[in-house]
C-alpha cells in the first residue's frame, strides 16, 4: 500500500463540526491540555455550518495553528474522510466536536502502536458528562458482540493505513451516527487487532437530540444497509449461527431441568452404574452380549 503520511509515529486529530461552535471551543481546550510531542496536527472540518456563531468562530480559527477544511454539508462520513485524507500523521484520532480528549491516547496509545505493529486500533474507556455521569467501562474486543451492536466509540487511535485499507468511512449511511460501527467491523473482518486500554481516554457528552440518539431510532434500516455489504454478510451469518447455538443450549437446559428428565435420570442412572460394574468385573457388558447373541447367556453369569 502506498504510504499516505509523512510524519512517522505522530498523531493527527480530526474533528468534524457542524453548527457546534460553542462546544468546539471546549473541545479544543481539552486538546491543548492533552497535547504532547506525539501530536502533529489538529484538523477541523467545517461540514457546511450555517449557525452564525459557529461560522464566526471558524473565521477566527483561520488565523490559528489548526488546519481548517471547509466544505458544503455532506455528513459525518465524508467530513471525517476529508480530514483524514489531508492528515500527515501516521496515526489518526477522530474526535467529535462536543467531546473532550485526555492524555491517554497521545501517550499510552502511541506507545502501544509503536511497540506492537500487529495492532491496528487502540481504544479506551470514557467518562460521561452532561446528562449522565460515571465511567464508561468498555469491554475487550469481541467480534460477536460488535456484530450485535457497536460498543466502541469513534474516538479511538488507529493507523492511517488501516483507514485506507477499508476505503475509509461509509459516505452513504442512511442515517448518521453509526459510521464507526460499520468501520470497526470492516477492519475486524480483515483480521486486524483491536487493543483495549484500561484508562479513561476521553470524555463523552450525553445530550438529548444527539446524532447517536437519532441513529438508534433507525437501527433496523442502518443494520440492513451495513449487512448488505458483501464483506459484512459473513459476519451476520456467524451471528445468526451463534444465536441459534445459544437458543439450542437454552432449550437443552430447560429439558434437563424438567421433572420428566429428572425422573428419567433416576431410572437410567442405576442401569448405567450396573453396566459399568459388569464391564469392570467381567470385561464385557452382559447387556451388550445378550443383544449380540439373543438366547445365549454368558456361562460366567450362569454360575
Amino acid at each position: 500500500m502506498r504510504k499516505s503520511w509523512t510524519l512517522d509515529g505522530k498523531v493527527s486529530i480530526v474533528i468534524p463540526c457542524f453548527n457546534h461552535g460553542g462546544m468546539l471551543q471546549e473541545t479544543l481546550r481539552s486538546v491543548e491540555r492533552a497535547r504532547n510531542a506525539n501530536l502533529a496536527e489538529v484538523i477541523i472540518v467545517d461540514d457546511g455550518s450555517t449557525d452564525p456563531d459557529t461560522c464566526a468562530y471558524f473565521e477566527d480559527l483561520a488565523h490559528s495553528p489548526y488546519k481548517i477544511i471547509r466544505q458544503p454539508n455532506r455528513g459525518l462520513g465524508p467530513a471525517r474522510n476529508a480530514g483524514i485524507d489531508a492528515a500527515q500523521g501516521e496515526f489518526i484520532l477522530p474526535l467529535d466536536s462536543d467531546n473532550y480528549i485526555r492524555k491517554c491516547y497521545l501517550s499510552s496509545g502511541v506507545k502501544l502502536l509503536l511497540e506492537q505493529p500487529d495492532v491496528g486500533v487502540v481504544y479506551g474507556d470514557a467518562e460521561y458528562f452532561g446528562e449522565r455521569s460515571g465511567r464508561w467501562h468498555v469491554a475487550d474486543f469481541d467480534l460477536r458482540q460488535m456484530v450485535e451492536s457497536n460498543y466502541i466509540d469513534a474516538c479511538a487511535l488507529y493507523r492511517k493505513c488501516v483507514w485506507a485499507s477499508v476505503n475509509g468511512y461509509d459516505e452513504n449511511m442512511p442515517w448518521m451516527g453509526s459510521e464507526d460501527w460499520d468501520f470497526w467491523m470492516r477492519i475486524a473482518i480483515r483480521g486486524l487487532r483491536f487493543e483495549h486500554l484500561d484508562e479513561i481516554a476521553f470524555d463523552y457528552r450525553v445530550r438529548r437530540g444527539s446524532m447517536v440518539e437519532g441513529a438508534r431510532l433507525h437501527s433496523s434500516e442502518i443494520r440492513r444497509h451495513v449487512f448488505e455489504k458483501p464483506e459484512n454478510r459473513v459476519l451476520n451469518l456467524l451471528l445468526e449461527q451463534a444465536n441459534e447455538a445459544a437458543r439450542l443450549t437454552e432449550r437443552i437446559c430447560l429439558i434437563e431441568s424438567s421433572r420428566d428428565y429428572r425422573f428419567g435420570r433416576l431410572l437410567v442412572d442405576p442401569i448405567r452404574r450396573f453396566k459399568r460394574l459388569m464391564i469392570r468385573w467381567f470385561g464385557l457388558s452382559p447387556l451388550n452380549g445378550l443383544l449380540r447373541h439373543p438366547g445365549r447367556i454368558n456361562p460366567r453369569l450362569a454360575g
